[in-house]
């Protein structure tokens, strides 16, 4: 089975029906990218979980600063990314603590080594993609 089959069936498997999820760098400006992906999902009756040191609250939802603490309280179901790159080594890491099915890396956030670490670790992942448009896509 080819990578991009693989992909392309774990989009379709996450975006299938509501979820939870832990939303890495999610900015409470509404002006931003990881809002607006983060609005739509939550219109679509997916649980927001922000992961924000700088924020108490977003979307309505109680921000956590780091994913392991927002586990302690919230069950995961998918890690969605809005952070640089090279900020991904350590988001993996933390997913793979918390025992996150899934890893989603929006759209321009790619890192291989990470995300083979993830894989390695159990997780699906999916890299370089924006959540809202898959939706989208799938609904």
């Amino acid at each position: 089975m080819n990578a991009a089959l693989t992909e392309t069936q774990t989009i379709a498997e996450l975006v299938a029906k509501p979820l939870t999820v832990a939303v890495v760098g999610l900015s409470p400006k509404p002006h931003r990218d990881s809002f607006g992906v983060a609005q739509y999902m939550q219109a679509h009756g997916w649980r927001i979980v922000p992961i924000n040191p700088n924020a108490s609250e977003i979307l309505g939802e109680k921000a956590y600063a780091t994913l392991s603490e927002a586990a302690q309280h919230e069950h995961i179901d998918l890690v969605n990314v809005f952070r640089n790159s090279e900020d991904v080594p350590p988001v993996v890491d933390e997913a793979i603590a918390i025992g996150a099915p899934a890893l989603w890396l929006q759209l321009g956030i790619a890192h291989e080594v990470a995300a083979a670490k993830a894989r390695a670790a159990g997780l699906r992942v999916v890299q370089n993609k924006c959540l809202k448009v898959e939706h989208a896509r799938h609904a």
